[in-house]
């Protein structure tokens, strides 16, 4: 059955606080302009998602459409250092991975990508069945297609990457009262045996990470940080935004390949993880660069724990007490 549908607190396409284009250094948009070989006419900032550097749709003279990113590496080293990651990633996938192909790098005083443009959209909100439909077979080809990685990509374990969301929850038993939080937190802390694989995890699969094409097929962006993990992964955290906004998830669970056969336990020790680092991380101050990114992970949290509860059968009191 379907869950309850709850409130997104972040506006949709609108969370992230970006350059602009005429902010740019005049040797930065030089480049970009010898790079898509024609003036550029107009920038369309992208601003969905929680980060600051420069995410746009170059709009040249000559017609042609470039998404192009940048990040200062002096004023805006952590964003540098993930585009920088992010175009090595995108060097080193496969044809057959369904992601738009890198074009261009600059890596200087700033790094700065040129991306293939592709006509296509972002998934409607609330979630639908059609485009979650779309999401989830292209995360399935892209786990057949990256088993086992490809030798030149190396890539952390998700066991060693995802260590760090453990501390998560003595955040969470400092700012909240959970009932049955012994419980969740030992499930999170049995991660290492459910995580585990040799699948290449894009590890950062919600909305503004995808885009859905005319044809209805799905693309996967912002290659940031993947790791490498197990094949079902991405296939069941894509579900975290359609469950809160009142999808029947389960239902899905139980008609995918990656996902129909994951043993119970192991799909709860995920979510707990999820609830400890979604949570732990929501009661952080606000950066000033991404003043949404706190309600958007408090959201997430709360639709980890209600799941978790419903699935653990406790109360429904329980759920409430993130609230």
């Amino acid at each position: 059955m379907s869950s309850p549908a709850t409130v997104y607190p972040a506006p949709h396409g609108s969370t992230a606080r970006r350059l602009e284009w005429a902010f740019l250094p005049p040797n930065l948009r030089a480049w970009f302009e010898r790079k898509c070989g024609s003036p550029v006419v107009e920038a369309i900032s992208q601003n969905s998602g929680f980060t600051p550097g420069f995410a746009s749709v170059l709009v040249c003279e000559d017609g042609s459409r470039h998404f192009a990113k940048a990040a200062s590496v002096k004023a805006q080293r952590l964003f540098a250092d993930s585009y920088r990651e992010e175009a090595r990633k995108l060097a080193a996938l496969p044809a057959s991975v369904p992601a738009p192909r890198l074009l261009h790098l600059l890596d200087d005083d700033w790094v700065a990508l040129v991306i293939e443009h592709v006509e296509a959209r972002l998934p409607k909100r609330p979630w639908d069945l059609a485009d979650l439909g779309a999401t989830l077979d292209t995360l399935e080809v892209v786990a057949d297609e990256l088993t086992p990685p490809p030798a030149h990509l190396e890539l952390d374990s998700a066991v060693d990457d995802f260590a760090a969301m453990l501390d998560g929850w003595s955040k969470v038993r400092e700012e909240l009262d959970l009932s049955h939080a012994d419980e969740a937190e030992a499930l999170a802390r049995r991660y290492a045996e459910v995580v585990d694989g040799d699948t290449v995890v894009h590890t950062d699969v919600r909305s503004d990470n995808v885009l859905i094409r005319p044809d209805g097929r799905a693309l996967l962006c912002d290659w940031n940080w993947p790791v490498r993990g197990c094949d079902w992964f991405d296939s069941f955290a894509a579900l975290i935004g359609p469950r809160g906004e009142g999808a029947d998830v389960d239902a899905v669970m139980a008609s995918r390949r990656l996902l129909k056969d994951v043993p119970p336990d192991d799909v709860d020790t995920v979510l707990a993880l999820f609830v400890g680092y979604f949570l732990g991380q929501s009661v952080l101050p606000v950066p000033p660069t991404s003043p949404h990114i706190r309600d958007h992970q408090r959201w997430q949290g709360e639709v980890c724990w209600a799941w978790l509860a419903e699935r653990r059968g406790w109360p429904r009191s329980d759920v409430a007490g993130c609230s």
